[in-house]
């Protein structure tokens, strides 16, 4: 992706572009304070380079791309070790559909829906975390590739690998997608939404049982920071429990409904207006089948007041 050719026009990389390189770390890196930090060395990176070289570039944008995707490479390999000492269930920080950089943010002129579809799938929490499983070699191969469409040969640059060695690598990460569980574009999601926040919102046990697929499951990420399971917690009535448990700790508890990582979602505010927790919702034939709670303070900081 480093796209030289001598004696072409120096072209700037723009804000469009920056939010392809924020899509881009925020998929490799779970993370949008890290993304950000990567997509920031990535222009320190080119603007280091001497003016007559940056003219001959022929492609900022894919230049760009490459450099992130490196400045991440360095950062998965850190992070897995990080992952390992983490306290409790790890989950992606969270991201509305307000964030600028995302095709949720419905940018004029931005992907057509077919291509929006694709990055909103990528996006959600239950891809972003089959993502974590991932080698980093198989994550920046699935992610260049098959979500933002880049040629092996390329992404050969970023992994120092041959193409077809880039292939296999996709390959493997398209298997651990395609055998993890997905959520499904249902219709009738919103009034299923509606109905479990009335009744989160309300503590009614009963109420939450019938909405909850009786094989529903709950992740919680905590971080050590805050009181959280520590483990998937499954079946209805202990996921309503658990869900409970949340209600009594937040006295005053409000809930809004959101959009998170492209999922129905919800947003729980103390009497501060402070999110306490961030949902994002797995709903299917009527039903929440899967629940993954974001808890640790850190990872909540975008969903201000």
């Amino acid at each position: 992706m480093s796209g030289e050719r001598t004696g072409a026009q120096h072209v700037v990389v723009g804000d469009e572009d920056r939010s392809l390189l924020m899509g881009v770390a925020y998929r490799l890196l779970g993370s949008v304070a890290e993304a950000e930090d990567a997509v920031q060395e990535a222009y320190a990176r080119w603007y280091a380079l001497p003016d007559g070289h940056r003219a001959e570039i022929a492609s900022p944008v894919a230049w760009m791309v490459t450099a992130v995707s490196r400045v991440c490479l360095d950062v998965l390999g850190s992070a897995r070790s990080r992952r390992v000492r983490y306290v409790g269930e790890w989950l992606p920080e969270p991201v509305s559909a307000a964030a600028w950089w995302t095709s949720l943010a419905g940018v004029p002129g931005g992907p057509d829906p077919a291509e929006r579809m694709a990055l909103d799938e990528s996006l959600s929490t239950a891809v972003m975390v089959v993502l974590e499983t991932m080698t980093p070699a198989e994550r920046i191969a699935f992610v260049l590739h098959d979500v933002f469409g880049y040629r092996f040969g390329e992404i050969g640059e970023v992994l120092g690998r041959s193409p077809g060695a880039c292939r296999q690598l996709a390959a493997s990460a398209r298997r651990r997608v395609r055998e993890a569980p997905r959520p499904v574009r249902a219709p009738g999601r919103v009034p299923v939404v509606e109905a479990f926040k009335a009744a989160w919102q309300s503590g009614d046990l009963g109420a939450l049982v019938a909405l909850l697929d009786p094989e529903a499951t709950v992740v919680v990420d905590g971080g050590g920071l805050v009181s959280a399971a520590t483990a998937p917690i499954s079946g209805a009535e202990r996921v309503a429990g658990h869900l409970l448990e949340v209600h009594r700790r937040l006295p005053g508890m409000a809930l809004e409904r959101s959009t998170v990582n492209a999922l129905p979602g919800l947003v729980a505010r103390d009497r501060a207006g402070r999110a306490a927790a961030v949902v994002a919702l797995d709903v299917g034939s009527g039903r929440v089948r899967r629940l993954w709670v974001m808890r640790n303070p850190e990872k909540l900081t975008t969903w201000g007041a």
